[in-house]
């Protein structure tokens, strides 16, 4: 299969090389969610993926570009994320030894800094925002059809593809897993949980397009309807609960003067149920979130066992071993399903901050562009990227990010990043103060 996929990030390189910014991103997007991460080249002890090869000769391809490049404009979010990349690298170098930290933190940045960097050289304007968009509809639709073919069937088309797997394969990852009567899509990723946080990563851009003209505004129903479909196909609790907060804050776009009310509600009924049930929030919440019959306690488990060590990984983290919360939630060996958490015992409390105050900047930099507009179309985008962020931190509440999500969740933090500035130029713009 190496001769596969080197055929693929091959033909996604002359893609990218050939095709308009947008469409070179969506080429991108598509090696990513349709073909396998763990299906690699290996030139000596490195593997490389097709997304890996792709995203590497997009960005050079964008480097030389000097229309890109004149409009590329630095900005704090850049700032925010190249010094998280800074304590993402240093802190795995100095904790881990020389040569399979490099190793390690080479393919890292092609996942996370240059896919992050290519989606804000090529998101230029609202043109290319809304092009990206409706390709990416259509490029999940006929993946979300696939899921809940394996769903139903019960047969994996990808299954078969694990054995060529450059690394071990555990016996685990071979057998089918049901749920409800139904199979637990995977479709071309490594695992149901990363397959089904995929559609609902991106449906809100896809709800967006309801507001263009034409056919669109019809087709976006369909397709936001199908990647529903794609998300439920994982039959895992993860996505689900990801998908009721994000169809929730969908919901709320309509009253979005509300939302101070919405959170310091919220916020309310948090101490009430605390003071209530005389048990930590967490605990409660992911309780009652545990859809699909998912494994919620345990992550409720893990962030006690996280709070309790704090003094042994604030300072880097584990070093790279196992923290031995295993007999604390029931297993033999940590699995480490909260990405908060494991920014903290991999990079130390530094990882915990990168990572917060990135999120942190994007929201108020889509906060900031939604108030300084008022046209409706670029209202709902912003509004679209802030559900997306929202959904992303609730699934990262019970599971890491890993394969092609981690690349995935960089483009959408890029394309935010691109998005902040569409309201430049407009005429429709209220040059009116921020209190953020």
């Amino acid at each position: 299969m190496q001769g596969t996929t080197l055929a693929i990030g091959v033909l996604g390189s002359i893609l990218v090389l050939l095709l308009r910014p947008a469409y070179a991103l969506a080429a991108y997007f598509s090696v990513l969610v349709w073909y396998p991460d763990y299906l690699r080249v290996s030139i000596g002890t490195i593997d490389i993926s097709a997304g890996r090869i792709v995203v590497a000769v997009l960005l050079l391809r964008c480097l030389l570009n000097d229309r890109l490049r004149r409009k590329f404009a630095w900005s704090r979010l850049d700032t925010w994320v190249a010094l998280s990349m800074v304590v993402y690298v240093v802190m795995y170098c100095i904790t881990r030894p020389w040569q399979e930290a490099l190793e390690n933190r080479s393919g890292f940045l092609m996942d996370t800094w240059l896919a992050y960097l290519a989606a804000r050289f090529c998101i230029t304007d609202r043109t290319e925002l809304i092009t990206f968009a409706k390709s990416i509809a259509v490029i999940l639709a006929p993946l979300a059809i696939l899921g809940v073919t394996e769903a139903i069937t019960g047969q994996y088309f990808f299954l078969l593809l694990k054995r060529f797997r450059v690394w071990n394969t555990p016996v685990g990852d071979m057998t089918v897993e049901g749920r409800f009567g139904f199979t637990r899509a995977n479709g071309p990723f490594s695992h149901s949980v990363m397959f089904g946080s995929c559609f609902v990563m991106f449906l809100p851009l896809i709800w967006a397009l309801r507001h263009q003209r034409g056919n669109w505004a019809k087709l976006a129903k369909w397709l936001s309807a199908i990647a529903i479909l794609g998300a439920l196909s994982s039959m895992s609790s993860g996505p689900w609960g990801m998908l009721i907060v994000v169809i929730f804050c969908m919901a709320l776009e309509r009253y979005s003067n509300r939302v101070k009310s919405v959170v310091a509600l919220f916020v309310l009924m948090c101490i009430l149920v605390g003071i209530v049930s005389n048990r930590p929030l967490h605990h409660v919440l992911l309780s009652f979130g545990n859809l699909g019959r998912g494994a919620w306690y345990q992550r409720a488990k893990l962030i006690d066992s996280g709070i309790k060590t704090i003094d042994e990984w604030w300072l880097a983290g584990y070093y790279g071993k196992d923290p031995g919360w295993g007999a604390a939630v029931g297993m033999a060996k940590t699995d480490m399903n909260n990405e908060f958490l494991l920014k903290g015992t991999q990079y130390g409390m530094l990882g915990v901050i990168a990572l917060v105050g990135t999120l942190a900047l994007a929201f108020r930099g889509l906060v900031r562009a939604f108030k300084e507009t008022t046209d409706k179309e670029l209202r709902s985008l912003y509004w679209a990227m802030g559900c997306a962020l929202t959904g992303i931190i609730v699934i990262w509440q019970g599971v890491s990010f890993f394969g092609q999500p981690v690349a995935l969740f960089h483009c959408l933090l890029g394309i935010i990043g691109s998005s902040f500035g569409l309201t430049k130029n407009m005429t429709t713009t209220k040059n009116v103060p921020c209190a953020i």
